[in-house]
């Protein structure tokens, strides 16, 4: 297995934490120095250079990326925050404001999206409605014509694929609501204490691939660790530079903070190459970005094309098929392995006793296991209709909202690293 996976994931952490030997006759080393001297060139196996990432991202994706995640059909998730705990029952709720998160009113939330207009065209809508509805009813009825029974089929393959990463919420439910992500943006809320640090150990100790001489982060509870978070209270939103030292710097982590920053980037370059790999399905003619305003809806999907088209030539795209080479057996069971570990990450989310973080915990994982799913969907993509609904491979809104989203913050974090190494360039 390529050292990369074994890393994937603490890459998560290392972009929520981010949002949020020595000669005597050397120069003293900058801030900058100690947190970004190991982040440059090319990365672990990887063919990519960190440089190139950068101005590939910071210059020509970033401002239209966040153009259309600022539009109606990429700002409203549907979330499930009241769901409990699977493994633990003592999990206390964050009472803090920051830690707060408002849903949106019935009449905020443009109806096209409240309605499942959002998968296809009308035409090919109407064939969905009539399959869910069969499917809801628990089987396939035989007066339905042979082309829905087929759909309903189909569907059911779907929904049972072992290629499924995660373990999604029902939106469905009562208790699931739209969330307006503009006005509930991710960022620090001072939740901390013992139940946070219990999820973190059994994300990095429970679910991860990683050699034992690989230290996870620091424990923030111990002595003399995360001391600088008491004063949180006195908030002033900005670039902490103090924190980003503390969290990255390659003295004060013992080496972790400057691997955290590859394994950033090596994050960044799984969901490049998952959107580079699923520009078919979003450019058959029947897909639309459906909110109901159709002059938004069109320009919408134009800027989406653009988009991945600009991802598409991105030059030094890694082989994601390199990590799982070798006997085809163990590759399998590596694979299963690594996505029911994934999947228990996704269960874990729901323990999160801040419901900012925990509204944002569970879209960054939805939009990566929604990027594995296309990693592992090469030959289905390849084989979708070039109109009409796609049954073997096929994204819902749920998982193409939260997919760009996660890269959108990934993308910021890149974007946002520029600047602190910047402000840390005087720093000693």
């Amino acid at each position: 297995m390529g050292r990369g996976w074994g890393f994937l994931f603490g890459l998560l952490g290392a972009v929520w934490l981010l949002s949020s030997g020595h000669g005597e006759e050397q120069p003293p080393e900058t801030a900058a120095q100690r947190c970004f001297c190991q982040v440059s060139g090319y990365l672990d196996d990887c063919t990519c250079d960190v440089e190139t990432i950068d101005r590939f991202n910071n210059y020509r994706l970033f401002p239209r990326l966040q153009k259309l995640l600022e539009s109606d059909y990429f700002r409203y998730y549907k979330v499930n925050l009241k769901r409990p705990c699977p493994f633990w029952n003592d999990i206390s709720q964050c009472g803090r404001r920051d830690c707060a998160v408002k849903p949106c009113q019935s009449d905020e939330v443009p109806d096209g999206i409240k309605s499942a207009s959002y998968k296809y065209s009308e035409e090919a809508n109407n064939l969905i409605e009539e399959c869910e509805q069969a499917e809801r009813l628990g089987a396939v009825d035989e007066s339905l014509s042979e082309e829905t029974q087929k759909a309903v089929l189909q569907w059911t393959k779907h929904d049972d694929s072992s290629d499924n990463f995660c373990e999604a919420d029902d939106i469905q439910s009562p208790e699931a609501e739209y969330v307006d992500l503009l006005l509930n943006p991710e960022r620090y809320t001072g939740y901390k204490g013992p139940d946070a640090w219990k999820i973190w150990n059994v994300i990095y100790e429970e679910n991860c691939f990683k050699p034992q001489t690989i230290k996870r982060p620091l424990n923030p509870l111990a002595s003399g660790q995360g001391t600088s978070e008491e004063t949180w209270l006195e908030k002033k939103w900005g670039h902490n530079i103090t924190e980003f030292q503390q969290r990255f710097d390659g003295i004060l982590t013992e080496g972790e903070g400057p691997r955290r920053l590859k394994n950033l980037y090596f994050l960044y370059l799984i969901e490049l190459r998952a959107l580079s790999k699923v520009l078919p399905f979003f450019e058959r003619p029947d897909f639309q970005l459906f909110t109901g305003n159709k002059i938004q809806d069109e320009e919408n999907k134009m800027l989406l094309l653009e988009i991945l088209h600009e991802i598409k030539s991105f030059p030094l795209h890694f082989d994601e098929n390199s990590f799982f080479a070798g006997d085809k057996k163990e590759a399998h069971k590596l694979k299963e392995d690594f996505r029911l570990h994934f999947r228990n990450i996704s269960r874990i989310m729901d323990c999160v006793g801040c419901f900012k973080c925990r509204l944002w915990g569970k879209l960054q994982t939805q939009g990566l296991g929604t990027a594995l799913k296309i990693l592992f969907s090469e030959k289905l993509i390849a084989n979708m209709p070039e109109s009409g609904p796609s049954y073997e491979f096929h994204l819902t809104r749920q998982e193409i909202v939260s997919l760009f989203n996660a890269f959108g913050r990934i993308s910021t974090s890149v974007k946002e690293l520029e600047n602190f190494r910047n402000l840390l360039q005087n720093i000693h």
